[in-house]
């Protein structure tokens, strides 16, 4: 009665290769990493410390010249740099190609260009035109100092008035 079931029925369900575990499942998962059957408490790589957690993980190196991302997954036992100036020499590169920065404020997928850019004078961050002022694009410092200013304006009208 070592695989599962009960003294019925000897074939349903499996017990829980997990070692603190030994549960009964009627419906247990089997782990595609290890080939071991656990409940659904322990079925995820994670909770059962699986050895072959990433076999199915892809894994990529993004090249610095053209900003296109080279897959190291199938080149066992070669080094990023190796992969990369391969890459350079087969002539896929292509600098011209390259991602040109774009906007850091959340959702914002503008361009950054010559014309289009503006430097926050309080953080110091390179934004679009449309996320200059402190307060469109999050900035850090720029909150206490739109305060401050708040307040200049209003003792300011309360003195005019």
């Amino acid at each position: 009665m070592a695989s599962g079931g009960t003294e019925a029925f000897p074939d349903l369900g499996k017990h829980c290769q997990h070692r603190d575990c030994n549960q009964l499942d009627f419906l247990p998962f089997t782990c595609d990493g290890c080939q071991q059957v656990f409940c659904l408490e322990h079925r995820s790589y994670k909770s059962h410390s699986c050895p072959k957690s990433d076999h199915n993980s892809r894994k990529v190196v993004v090249c610095e010249a053209c900003s296109m991302s080279i897959e190291t997954t199938g080149n066992v036992g070669q080094d990023k740099e190796a992969i990369l100036q391969k890459h350079l020499k087969s002539g896929i590169c292509d600098p011209t190609k390259k991602k040109k920065p774009t906007c850091p404020v959340k959702r914002c997928k503008e361009v950054l260009t010559f014309s289009n850019t503006s430097t926050c004078k309080t953080c110091h961050i390179k934004v679009c035109l449309k996320h200059r002022f402190p307060a469109d694009h999050a900035c850090s410092r720029g909150a206490s100092a739109s305060v401050a200013n708040g307040l200049w304006n209003n003792r300011f009208l309360a003195a005019f008035g």
